[in-house]
């Protein structure tokens, strides 16, 4: 991960500069670095012997990472957010306009880094990701404040834009190390099941969540009329005035400041947030499975820890 870190600034110089400053800005962040952690774990997984000339999965942890904030810097625009990771979001500090623009900056420093690695079958498993998690934005765009939102669609949502790049990152750490396409496909399904979680947790605790441990503003996620599990089961489970309410705030977008505390009253009174959880859960436990191919080690632990700590932040 220190390498990995070391490549991410390095790649982040230019003789532009704002887009080292803007970097910097997301270097100090922080963030917990999960999906390049998730391909250096796969590759050494699978058997990866980095040398002094070839740390191929760094390279590609740090492409990973840099697809990742790239669209990160384009949504916090999109979605008018002010915090990111506990601090001040990039397009609140630099304006939309830097953010766009450095986010695309770094979508093209990722395909830099994929041409350098040079294997066909990486850029295509990253350039299949890259263009999922463009679709899965469009499409939360698209069910935005539609309350009739069917679930399989919410879960259509979230596959896009986050657990797809979860399966990338994984699977390339099988690609590297040249192992079976058996193997490639199930770090393929861990990754998959593991970001279906992380995304599920992760719009569970925007409605149940201290803003301290959330890392951005408790109900971002209400204000922006997003669909997303909490919200379709509360809507499901309450009363003919709960969904009067839920039809106002997130439907029409007409929200006051006593709505928050209101919707996350409800969010509780019908167990929306348990439900989510015990959804993310099956995911988890799927994830977990999926790595039976592989003989018991300290890395595959690390990756089931992984997994544990993914769905235990709600609880």
């Amino acid at each position: 991960m220190l390498a990995c870190n070391r490549a991410i600034i390095a790649r982040m110089e230019s003789p532009v500069p704002l887009i080292p400053q803007l970097g910097a800005h997301l270097v100090a962040a922080g963030g917990k670095r999960l999906r390049p952690l998730l391909t250096l774990a796969s590759a050494r997984l699978c058997g990866y012997q980095p040398g002094p000339d070839h740390q191929r999965h760094v390279g590609l942890a740090a492409c990973v990472e840099f697809i990742h904030t790239a669209t990160l810097l384009h949504d916090d625009v999109v979605d008018e957010s002010t915090l990111r990771r506990g601090l001040a979001s990039a397009n609140a500090v630099f304006g939309n306009k830097a953010s766009v623009l450095v986010g695309d900056f770094l979508f093209a420093r990722s395909f830099q880094l994929m041409t350098a690695d040079g294997s066909l079958k990486v850029m295509a498993i990253l350039s299949d990701a890259s263009a999922t998690i463009a679709e899965g934005e469009v499409l939360q765009m698209v069910v935005q404040n539609d309350l009739t939102t069917p679930v399989e669609r919410y879960l259509e949502v979230i596959h896009g834009k986050t657990a797809a790049l979860f399966a990338a990152a994984c699977r390339v750490g099988a690609v590297v190390a040249e192992r079976p396409e058996a193997e490639e496909e199930a770090l393929e399904r861990f990754g998959t099941n593991l970001g279906m979680a992380f995304q599920l947790v992760d719009d569970a605790l925007d409605y149940a969540a201290d803003q301290q441990v959330l890392g951005k503003t408790v109900g971002d996620d209400m204000r922006e009329g997003k669909i997303t599990l909490p919200v379709l089961a509360a809507y499901e489970a309450g009363s003919p005035e709960d969904r009067i309410f839920w039809e106002r705030v997130i439907g029409e977008g007409e929200q006051t400041e006593d709505d928050l505390p209101h919707a996350l009253n409800l969010i509780a009174k019908t167990g929306a947030i348990n439900t989510t959880i015990a959804r993310a859960q099956v995911y988890a436990d799927a994830a977990v499975e999926a790595l039976s191919i592989f003989p018991d080690s300290e890395l595959r632990r690390l990756l089931i820890e992984t997994v544990q700590f993914t769905v235990n932040r709600a609880r």
